[in-house]
């Protein structure tokens, strides 16, 4: 058996300290403040040692030392007040902004006076800021950057000229010229020279750790990127696959209320027609479809939200705003219809049965947003809205466009109203009106291709029986009837008592063989006829290849001209 790699503990200690660039704002701060801690008592003390042996570093000004150790105390207890307060907010508040400026404006203003004291022309002190400020700008966001740099050079070029007009001493620490003939004075270079030193490499060893870990970063996104791209840019068009992966907090879980139109799509009778399909054909039915339809969704910006079965729901305005939603999507939607007769196409070319789909669209306010947990979420959309748009849908026949009231106020006067109906949705307090959409003008120019079948009066009437079909079960109640008049997409139907528009029926066909009886077909009525309350206009929605058969043949041998 092959032994694991065993992971050096260096790796791991990086791993586990990560990238200093993901740290919160506190973490970087404590980062700076820690040092700052071990670095000011350590200096305050060796101005204690100088003032006590002036003797031994005769550069020095004893009794300006005496002035600056009050200050080098002060800066000791600030570093450890910052300290404190920075262990209190790493868990509480970790993004405190506040906080950042207080350790960028106190860690500046410590070696600007450092500067300012030992003459930042002729000491390294200076210097270190350069260094300093390359970290500072690699850990913390420009606006905190900016207001530490700023008081610093304000210090530091402000010390200069006021010394070089004799309003200020210049480097008042000093008592003596640091060198000699041309020569740095051995004590300087032995007491600061390391210290400068450990300060340079600290700096440099610190910028090299997060540019490398910066780089590592990048590389993982760049993979993330594509994987992203691969997953989701089925589901997205690229214009918001974009605008996400520049803008990932977008994603963040949570979600705020947001106006969009919603769209719910619907092949109809697909339950019945995958019933009697073997599974592998249901899946290439299914396939195809989609194929068509998402590309002519992505093609206007919408996003898939989900894919429930034979359904698609798609969002328009979110997660990018988009202030032509509805257009954009009634506009989809007819797309979408004409777009069926490609899918149909492949279907009769590989034997499948044709398809129809329904399309209801809604405007509303919902709360939009990445829902879930850590470990799994989905962007969605949540409210009655969406329940709205799956109602209206349930309303239509194939190859119809749905709409609400809000919809149509939102679009404009830019559309062709082919037909308006007064439903009641289930849920619904009150009635509400939809609208059927058959065109949409401006810069999409569109209408739905329709072509109505010939509906055919029969010499003979096909006797059936039917049941009304409430929610999702059928009701034990029969009813009978008889076709007078047909097409290859409907029917005229006379029944013994009136049933009210847009319901779902269904039906079998009666003194027929027992087999062929046995076989389920289904309807909506769409439509009354005018002739009298008993007769009314069926669309079919699911009928199997027996039926069709059937019915095929008295549209060929059974039907009478009409003078």
């Amino acid at each position: 058996m092959e032994e694991p790699k065993r992971i050096p503990s260096s790796k791991k200690l990086i791993d586990r300290i990560g990238n200093p660039l993901e740290w919160s704002t506190v973490h970087k701060c404590l980062l700076i403040i820690c040092f700052w801690v071990l670095l000011a008592p350590l200096t305050t003390l060796i101005f204690h040692h100088y003032i006590s042996h002036p003797e031994k570093v005769l550069f020095f000004d004893p009794v300006f030392m005496k002035k600056l150790l009050p200050l080098g105390w002060g800066l000791t207890v600030a570093w450890s007040i910052l300290l404190v307060v920075g262990l209190q907010l790493r868990n509480r508040r970790p993004e405190n902004r506040t906080f950042a400026y207080a350790t960028v404006f106190l860690w500046w203003s410590q070696e600007a006076i450092a500067a300012v004291c030992a003459g930042p022309l002729t000491t390294p002190a200076a210097m270190v800021l350069l260094g300093q400020g390359f970290v500072a700008f690699l850990l913390f966001r420009i606006p905190v950057v900016l207001v530490g740099l700023g008081f610093a050079l304000l210090l530091v070029v402000g010390s200069i000229f006021a010394s070089h007009y004799g309003l200020l001493p210049y480097a008042p620490l000093m008592a003596a010229p640091l060198y000699d003939n041309g020569r740095i004075a051995n004590l300087w270079a032995l007491l600061l020279g390391p210290a400068y030193l450990i300060i340079y490499l600290g700096f440099l060893s610190l910028s090299v750790y997060i540019i490398t870990r910066w780089r590592d970063r990048e590389a993982r996104l760049a993979d993330l990127t594509t994987m992203l791209k691969k997953m989701f840019g089925r589901y997205l068009s690229t214009e918001v696959m974009n605008s996400l992966i520049e803008n990932p907090s977008a994603l963040e879980l949570g979600g705020e209320r947001r106006k969009v139109t919603i769209m719910m799509t619907d092949l109809r009778g697909f339950t019945a027609i995958a019933e009697r399909l073997e599974p592998e054909k249901v899946v290439q039915m299914l396939n195809l479809y989609f194929e068509v339809m998402v590309e002519v969704v992505l093609k206007y910006d919408g996003t898939i939200n989900e894919i429930i079965g034979d359904a698609l729901l798609i969002i328009f305005g979110a997660p990018q705003e988009m202030p032509d939603r509805s257009q954009r999507a009634i506009a989809c939607s007819i797309d979408m219809q004409n777009a069926m007769a490609k899918v149909n196409e492949e279907n009769h070319a590989q034997g499948l049965p044709e398809l129809e789909m329904g399309i209801g669209i809604n405007e509303a306010g919902v709360i939009v947003g990445n829902i879930g947990s850590t470990k799994r979420s989905n962007y969605t959309a949540i409210g009655s809205g969406v329940n709205m748009a799956s109602r209206i849908e349930s309303y239509t026949i194939g190859g119809q466009v749905l709409i609400s009231e809000s919809v149509k106020r939102e679009a404009g006067e830019i559309l062709r109203i082919d037909h308006k109906k007064e439903i009641m949705p289930k849920g619904a307090e009150t009635a509400i009106i939809v609208y059927e959409v058959g065109g949409i003008g401006g810069q999409y120019n569109l209408a739905l291709k329709k072509k109505e079948p010939v509906m055919v009066t029969l010499m003979k009437q096909i006797p059936l029986q039917f049941s009304i079909i409430g929610g999702k079960h059928a009701s034990k109640k029969g009813h009978r009837g008889q076709v007078i008049r047909l097409s290859r997409k409907g029917a005229e139907i006379e029944l013994n008592e009136p049933i009210e528009i847009l319901t779902n029926l269904k039906m079998n066909l009666r003194n027929v063989t027992e087999e062929l009886a046995a076989k389920d077909f289904y309807g909506k009525i769409i439509e009354l006829d005018g002739k009298s309350a008993q007769t009314q206009m069926v669309r079919f929605t699911s009928v199997p290849p027996e039926v069709d058969g059937y019915f095929q043949a008295h549209l060929q041998y059974n039907y009478k001209t009409v003078p």
